[in-house]
């Protein structure tokens, strides 16, 4: 299989600590280095998030880059209630020992870029502050990167931060809206964006991370439901599973909590899949923009598919998987990592 140098930046948060678990155990994803941004929760305890479970997981050898603060404009939102105080839900990671890289993360997408130029895959699940910033020091960075995928936005969906607008493009707009005017455009790759569109049909269950321990060989076997006590904790035998399955328990709880049924959304390991493989999603190109002035509409992404505003398509939206299809792979795959992981520790 063909490996895949991959740079990763994100806000984790559960959905990218199952993201970086999946990036982790895929033999195609090369990872080469993990950037920190502030969103689902601070910056610092993002990165902390990261180097934690990169050491749990024996691969401290990966570079782990502290990025922006906060977004290149206004007060940084974070969202503890969606994610937990630490933003890995009831999971209590073990302090990592290991510090982060003397680089920050806007030189590691510049930098990295240069060694791998035309090969570089980017995924962005988090605010694209970094990687706005990287593009401020760098006009020519888009044009070396291979392909740019970015979990972000929605466009005939709602939003799940305001009524028209999703988390990561909220949290820093006019960062988002600068990384789309940079591609599409003078050789630079069209980024695939993985909307709520369709991120919200990657819908996690019980039954899901079931299989997940199962196929691990944990013991017990835990499957978390709507009639357990909240905040119940993990007794797996493997490490992997268990923090997994206290991540995952509070995510459960907090789309139950808001109506959406005993389920989460794992946006982040999906457009993780698409960063690997593309053919996995069915796109359709637009010219994308984000309104950055709207008193109602700020942090909304437009696409213009129809050609109103006479301007070249600048993205490629994904639209359309199979979502079982996906699940499948991915507890295949971190399943047998967390067998391999748990032989570290035993």
């Amino acid at each position: 299989m063909v490996t895949v140098p991959l740079i990763f930046d994100c806000d984790t948060g559960i959905d990218d600590s199952l993201a970086l678990l999946y990036l982790l155990a895929h033999p195609a994803a090369d990872l080469r280095a993990v950037l920190s941004t502030g969103g689902n929760v601070p910056t610092d305890v993002v990165c902390g998030n990261n180097l934690a479970w990169l050491e749990l997981c024996g691969r401290d050898d990966i570079e782990v880059c502290l990025g922006a603060s906060g977004p290149l404009t206004g007060s940084l939102m974070t969202t503890e209630d969606t994610h937990g105080p630490l933003g890995v839900g009831y999971a209590q990671l073990p302090a990592p020992t290991s510090s982060p890289s003397h680089r920050d993360a806007a030189d590691a997408w510049i930098e990295l870029s240069e060694e791998h130029s035309g090969e570089l895959v980017g995924l962005v699940t988090g605010p694209l502050t970094n990687l706005a910033l990287a593009i401020r020091r760098d006009p020519a960075l888009p044009t070396r990167l291979r392909r740019l995928v970015i979990m972000g936005g929605t466009f005939h969906h709602p939003g799940n931060t305001t009524p028209t607008s999703e988390w990561n493009i909220a949290v820093d707009p006019e960062a988002a809206k600068e990384v789309f005017a940079a591609f599409g455009v003078d050789g630079a790759p069209r980024p695939i964006i993985c909307p709520l569109d369709l991120t919200e049909t990657i819908r996690m269950t019980p039954d899901h991370l079931g299989r997940l321990a199962a196929l691990a060989e944990s013991s017990p076997v835990e499957q978390p439901g709507p009639d357990d006590a909240q905040g119940v904790r993990s007794v797996a035998s493997n490490v992997v599973i268990r923090h997994l399955v206290d991540a995952v328990r509070f995510y459960f709880e907090f789309h139950e909590a808001h109506a959406e049924g005993y389920i989460c959304h794992m946006h982040d390991p999906f457009a993780a899949a698409v960063a690997l493989d593309p053919a996995v999603a069915r796109t359709r190109p637009a010219c994308v923009d984000v309104e950055t002035e709207g008193a109602l509409t700020r942090g909304t992404t437009i696409a213009d598919e129809r050609q109103f505003w006479g301007r070249e398509n600048n993205a490629d939206i994904a639209d359309a998987t199979d979502p079982e299809l996906f699940f499948d792979a991915l507890i295949e795959r971190v399943a047998a990592f967390a067998v391999t992981v748990q032989q570290l520790h035993d």
